[in-house]
């Protein structure tokens, strides 16, 4: 372990210094409480072992800002002084340490004592590994609860977190955003003709074609089903249906054969519409807009993209 001595007796400290090294352990020295609390913050120590009644900062203050700043570990601080009564040893413990030591030391008073703090830090430690676990796996829990399985795009939770983020920044900030949904052409058929496994793969790969051609600040999920939905922050109607008029022409040139499509391959239509401050409504009625125009797209022929009437002269 490593070891912080601290005492303003000069000849105290060497003994305590040679006795926690015969110990078996570093051990860094301090003279007075600030010195020890510069100290403190250069080696953190797993165990301080210091004098009560020193100039500069106290044993008593020393330790209480130890146990301030220590709140993702724990160092055990023992009280050395020249009193012995139960009323010094009851004071120490409150004022936080966590165990006690009457001068002159004696080598196997302090073994027995570093012992127990070895016992304690190690208990710590492992504790603070188990919390460091526990909160990664929370943290990983949370992002799986809110991506599509499938795909990997986010899921219908994570767009209604999303789309309530938005319409407030559209109502406070002014910001504008553009909204894209998207349906793999008659993708029924694709499954009955090849099976759902091989419509899962299909999917995955239209996702993975769209996330490649999405940018860095876009958002793309899973709506349901075979449709997909992008979302296009601080775009313009024009440069949105432009993104997505490109993601639609990718897909097609991945080739994958659907003997169903007029096409030969997989297709896909899409819907776009815009929501922005000049036009205040909430994520899911411009959703309602873009389902509308993905609708138009899909009767006037399919693998094309629509525009919502609504958002036209935005």
């Amino acid at each position: 372990m490593k070891v912080l001595a601290v005492d303003d007796d000069v000849s105290s400290l060497l003994v305590m210094q040679t006795m926690i090294r015969t110990l078996g352990h570093v051990c860094h020295t301090a003279v007075d409480g600030d010195d020890a609390w510069r100290a403190y913050g250069r080696h953190r120590p797993d165990v301080i072992i210091s004098d009560w009644d020193m100039p500069g900062l106290s044993g008593s203050e020393l330790c209480h800002s130890v146990r301030t700043l220590d709140l993702d570990r724990y160092t055990y601080f023992i009280v050395v002084s020249s009193h012995d009564t139960p009323e010094d040893t009851v004071n120490g413990m409150y004022a936080g340490a966590d165990d006690y030591l009457v001068k002159p030391l004696r080598l196997a008073h302090l073994r027995a004592r570093l012992i127990a703090a070895e016992r304690v830090t190690t208990l710590h430690s492992r504790l603070d590994r188990q919390r460091s676990i526990l909160e990664s796996q929370n943290r990983q829990l949370a992002t799986a609860a809110s991506i599509d399985p499938l795909t990997g795009l986010g899921n219908r939770r994570a767009l209604d977190q999303d789309l309530q983020v938005l319409a407030a920044r559209v109502a406070r900030y002014g910001h504008s955003y553009c909204m894209s949904l998207v349906d793999i052409d008659y993708f029924k058929s694709f499954n009955d003709t090849y099976g759902h496994p091989a419509g899962d793969r299909a999917l995955r790969e239209v996702a993975a074609q769209l996330r490649h051609q999405a940018r860095s600040g876009d958002s793309l999920y899973r709506y349901g089903g075979d449709e997909l939905l992008c979302l296009f922050p601080e775009q313009s109607l024009e440069t949105a249906t432009t993104a997505v008029e490109r993601m639609r022409s990718e897909v097609e040139r991945l080739g994958i054969t659907h003997a169903d499509n007029p096409r030969g391959v997989v297709t896909l239509s899409a819907g776009v519409t815009r929501m922005d401050a000049d036009q205040l409504r909430n994520g899911y009625d411009a959703l309602k807009e873009a389902d509308e125009a993905l609708y138009r797209a899909k009767a006037q022929g399919r693998n094309q993209v629509g525009v919502s009437v609504g958002a036209v002269g935005l």
